[in-house]
């Protein structure tokens, strides 16, 4: 698919053909917000721009599963009849140059001006660009949407020598994918260890462990001065210890930005993403804002924050369809996350603030085991690998205040889950 075009045909409703909710982004926060106005009872105009020529469709798999197959297509998150069905008039391939708070209208590329009631800005995050020499050498690959995706496809098929540059969850899982295909990976990372903002330390060994044993050489504590092409294609790193890293291709996974420059040309304040409260609402009136772009006051946490996940995306797209009809809405949800690096499933739950207690389940020589986190004596969050039944219930402990102590957690899973179920009646 691509080019501009609308998927929906507006019905006449009587009565609402003054309103017009206009959600910026369809990635998986602004589809299920556009699902979910519906779901709500909004009846409205509901209009859904996006710069991406293609059906929305899942990220997640394009670092993983889409990579492997040279005929994959994206997975879609729903099916064009769910956009006809629903009277959501989606323009893909059309991008969002401009807004007016004040004059509630929207400008595209297309040339149009369309008015709004209501607008939600879920224009998500972009990668994060090295500034080094050698940076836009052919060869040298990012990776945040489809089309990325297949252009990292076309060159993982033809290189033999791959260095990502980032030892963060792009980079590993892209990495890990890379290995498993007989290909020679080196992973660079500037910080001490890996996934050193994500993860605990007995996690981010195991897998440093794990992605060895795989053949993917690793290189912490170590940054990269100058990338070397050939006729304009990549041939090499050069790291700042001094040594030339072979090259058929280079994935840069150094973290993302949030796209703020819609919301920041139209005075909306920004702080690390969009600010918003807790109902999702910006510092103008009738414009929100959700997922990867916003900062916003984390309930557990008692934290500002920004936080890039699927879940935190399409939890916050619920929750704000709800305020932006006028309903009662704060959003409160646990935050979890999840990472697939070859045969390792990792799985998170909570967010790990002033930990200062750990307690270790399983077994990690055997690929599947829990890293339980406290904060005195309140758990804060849970990272397991391989071990999914913790993970859920997990995710149910902490939804509802509840913490283990030590002697359940030595007891086993099933002692945790008896003690939970107890106390939750």
């Amino acid at each position: 698919m691509s080019g501009p075009r609308s998927v929906g045909t507006l019905r006449d409703r009587s009565g609402t053909l003054d309103e017009h909710i206009i959600i910026v982004g369809a990635g998986h926060g602004g589809v299920q917000a556009a699902a979910s106005l519906r779901e709500e009872g909004y009846t409205g105009r509901l209009t859904l721009v996006s710069a991406d020529p293609e059906l929305p469709y899942h990220k997640p798999p394009l670092s993983k599963t889409f990579l492997k197959s040279p005929n994959a297509e994206p997975q879609i998150l729903r099916a064009k009849a769910f956009y006809e069905a629903q009277d959501i008039d989606l323009l893909a391939g059309t991008k969002a140059t401009g807004f007016s708070p004040a004059g509630h209208t929207l400008a595209l590329s297309d040339g149009r001006q369309l008015r709004w009631t209501k607008l939600l800005l879920a224009t998500g995050a972009r990668p994060r660009r090295l500034e080094i020499v050698g940076a836009d050498l052919a060869g040298v690959c990012h990776l945040r949407d489809c089309a990325d995706a297949r252009s990292l496809r076309s060159e993982l098929q033809r290189a033999g020598d791959i260095v990502v540059i980032g030892g963060g969850f792009i980079g590993l899982e892209v990495a890990a994918t890379a290995a498993m295909a007989g290909k020679q990976v080196q992973v660079v990372e500037v910080a001490e260890r890996l996934l050193g903002r994500a993860v605990s330390m007995r996690i981010a060994e195991h897998l440093h462990a794990y992605h060895e044993s795989l053949g993917v050489v690793i290189a912490t504590g170590t940054g990269v001065s100058r990338i070397v092409g050939e006729a304009g294609k990549v041939r090499a790193v050069v790291t700042t210890d001094g040594r030339e890293l072979p090259a058929d291709l280079v994935l840069v996974g150094i973290g993302a930005a949030p796209n703020t420059a819609l919301a920041q040309a139209a005075g909306l304040v920004c702080e690390n993403g969009i600010r918003v409260d807790a109902q999702g609402r910006s510092s103008a009136p009738d414009v929100y804002a959700i997922g990867d772009c916003v900062s916003f006051p984390h309930a557990t946490s008692g934290r500002r924050l920004r936080l890039e996940s699927v879940q935190n995306a399409t939890d916050q797209a619920r929750s704000v369809a709800k305020a932006m009809l006028g309903q009662k809405a704060a959003f409160d949800a646990v935050a979890w996350f999840w990472s697939d690096q070859g045969e390792r499933k990792l799985q998170m739950v909570g967010l790990p603030f002033d930990v200062d207690r750990e307690i270790v389940t399983g077994d990690a020589d055997s690929g599947a085991f829990c890293v339980y986190m406290f904060s005195g004596e309140r758990l804060v969050a849970i990272e397991t690998i391989n071990r999914p039944g913790e993970h859920m219930l997990g995710r149910r402990m902490l939804a509802a205040g509840f913490s283990p102590t030590a002697a359940q957690i030595s007891e086993g899973p099933a002692a945790v889950k008896a003690a939970f179920m107890g106390t939750a009646g």
